[in-house]
């Protein structure tokens, strides 16, 4: 199957919450970083996911925030740092490509925030991911 979900993460579970109707599930990915996922707990079951599951994690380019400077006091688990390896600017939206340790990310923001951060290639970054836009595929 062919997807167009840009981002594309392999990596292998390292525990499961499983919590009433949703489940969080812990993620290292190939390069070392930690990733979690909130899915049901209906997909966790039915994926059959335990530690040393491998997976890979799923995220749509238009789910992945971008900040250039330490941020405190935010809920968002996930925080990927990388540096910006190209961007593809439009009129009102960018595609900003991002190399993370182990892999690559891409974010689709506007491209007022683009200018707004200055972003150029070279420009190290933190992709930040809420857990509930994080899916995961087996197999």
């Amino acid at each position: 199957m062919s997807l167009s979900i840009r981002n594309q993460l392999p990596g292998t579970v390292t525990a499961v919450t499983p919590g009433e109707a949703m489940a969080t599930v812990r993620v290292r990915l190939a390069g070392g970083q930690d990733l979690t996922a909130a899915i049901t707990r209906e997909a966790a079951d039915d994926l059959g996911l335990t530690p040393g599951t491998a997976v890979r994690a799923l995220v749509k380019s238009t789910e992945v925030a971008l900040a250039t400077t330490p941020i405190e006091g935010l809920s968002i688990r996930n925080r990927l740092p990388g540096t910006v390896t190209a961007i593809a600017a439009g009129d009102a939206m960018a595609s900003v490509r991002i190399t993370v340790e182990g892999g690559e990310l891409t974010a689709a923001i506007t491209k007022d925030a683009a200018d707004d951060l200055r972003l150029s290639a070279g420009t190290p970054v933190v992709a930040l991911i809420k857990s509930t836009e994080v899916s995961l595929a087996v197999g």
